[in-house]
């Protein structure tokens, strides 16, 4: 019996977000609305919107000792995630400054702080939620050797998910483990680099499962997503809803998907719960705060 349905380990940063008429170019200032802090980073995000839908969820992650790192802490407590992994300290709680236009696209820059500072130790050191965990899942705003880590420590029926965002170039063994990768088109052409011969998304998905995954998870934004495994590539639609704030979508998605396949759901099933988490979060503002319920997906 495992105690989690889903181990996140991951970033958990203080998003500072401001809305603007539209994003600046190089060299340009626009104005802006006044600033809003919520709590954010991705692996903080996955926390919450996987505990929010009903997933028993731990967070192995690291915030500094100050007034973001409460804020970060205090709004995993509030949705149900165990944060007996959220060490403290070593630096600053990361940060993420937001942009958003009004169609509800965003630009996001992250200073890493204490994500950058969450080391292999540290999660050799937390063994025992890996061993507990049915789900483990990451990004990669925290130090690519603490996601190789991670991989090592997976316990032997557990299942590895991983959104490479920022995406980068990825080492064997890590793509080897995720089952599955999930990418959206910039982390598509990132991690394919080269190999990217093809502006058809069903290609990417087939270059990506070439490179080793298990299976892999193409999203389309309002298009839906593609799944692909041994079997082929199969499409996922999307849910048309009126978008006001995409920042946190795509943790939504994974999140949702991650737990679901926890659930002993295919992957093109999990996909498809996913979809509606994801559209359900950007009908409103924010990263966390935007995260529905299984209820209020359910009614969607």
């Amino acid at each position: 019996m495992y105690d989690y349905d889903l181990l996140v380990v991951g970033s958990a940063n203080a998003d500072l977000v401001v809305r603007v008429e539209r994003r600046p170019g190089a060299g340009e200032t626009v104005l802006g609305s006044d600033l809003v802090v919520h709590p954010g980073g991705k692996g903080a995000n996955q926390a919450v919107a996987a505990a929010r839908l009903g997933a028993r969820t731990a967070l192995l992650a690291r915030v500094g000792d100050d007034g973001h790192g409460r804020l970060l802490l205090d709004a995993q407590r509030a949705a149900g995630v165990d944060t007996v992994g959220v060490l403290v300290g070593g630096a600053p709680t990361g940060v993420a400054l937001i942009t958003v236009d009004p169609s509800g696209d965003n630009s996001i820059v992250v200073s890493p702080g204490a994500n950058g500072r969450l080391v292999p130790g540290d999660v050799r050191a937390a063994g025992s939620l890996f061993h507990a965990a049915r789900v483990v899942s990451t990004q990669l705003e925290i130090p690519l050797e603490t996601v190789v880590e991670v991989v090592r420590a997976l316990a032997p029926d557990s299942r590895f998910v991983l959104n490479p965002s920022p995406p980068r170039p990825l080492p064997g063994e890590v793509l080897a483990a995720c089952d599955p990768l999930i990418v959206n088109e910039h982390e598509a052409r990132v991690i394919l680099g080269e190999s990217c011969v093809s502006d058809a998304p069903e290609d990417w998905a087939r270059l990506l499962l070439a490179k080793g995954p298990r299976s892999v998870v193409v999203t389309l934004g309002a298009e839906g997503a593609l799944v692909a495994t041994g079997d082929g590539v199969v499409p996922v639609p999307s849910v048309a809803v009126d978008a006001v704030d995409t920042t946190g979508a795509g943790d939504a998605f994974t999140a949702a998907l991650a737990w679901r396949l926890g659930r002993g759901e295919s992957l093109a099933e999990a996909a498809a719960y996913a979809a509606r988490v994801g559209a359900a979060a950007v009908t409103r503002a924010g990263a966390q705060e935007s995260y529905p319920t299984a209820e209020e997906v359910a009614a969607l």
